[in-house]
């Protein structure tokens, strides 16, 4: 189900339960995984070593930190029109049971799929929203991460 278009930020407890469908696919490269090992300081070799990680990893290669995976949500959540676009701005607010179900190897790319679960109206048009987030590969057995995106939507 495509995510309703222009719907009023008044009406957003109307569209709990809606599926807002995915992302478009981002392609998760190997500069954009040691780009972050440099934003972050993780330069595990799993991450950033290939020669190594070929040898020896499990997966045969490189894979994305689970951070990196994690961090596309709050774009990718942005992309699907979850926001009416009349909100005056979108604050982070928490994640709750995030789960890294399987890895993102490196040339992969990935959607992000959401779910409105819940809505809090927090007074003067702001709203706090939980989303069930989906990450996943095309293609692999299971979802790269599972979590519920917490985020105060200000009117």
């Amino acid at each position: 189900m495509s995510a309703p278009k222009g719907y009023a930020l008044s009406t957003l407890k109307d569209h709990i339960d809606h599926d807002f469908g995915s992302s478009e696919p981002m392609k998760i490269t190997q500069h954009r995984i040691n780009t972050f090992a440099d934003a972050t300081g993780d330069y595990q070799w799993i991450h950033t070593d290939v020669a190594k990680a070929k040898k020896y990893s499990p997966f045969g290669g490189t894979v994305a930190h689970g951070f990196l995976s994690l961090s596309f949500v709050a774009g990718a959540m942005a992309s699907t029109g979850i926001v009416p676009k009349e909100a005056k701005g979108v604050l982070n607010y928490g994640v709750e049971g995030v789960r890294f179900l399987s890895p993102v190897l490196s040339g992969s790319e990935v959607t992000a799929s959401f779910v409105l679960k819940d809505v809090v109206e927090k007074g003067k048009g702001q709203y706090l929203i939980h989303v069930d987030a989906t990450v996943s590969v095309p293609g692999a057995e299971k979802p790269a991460l599972v979590g519920t995106f917490l985020a105060m939507v200000m009117g």
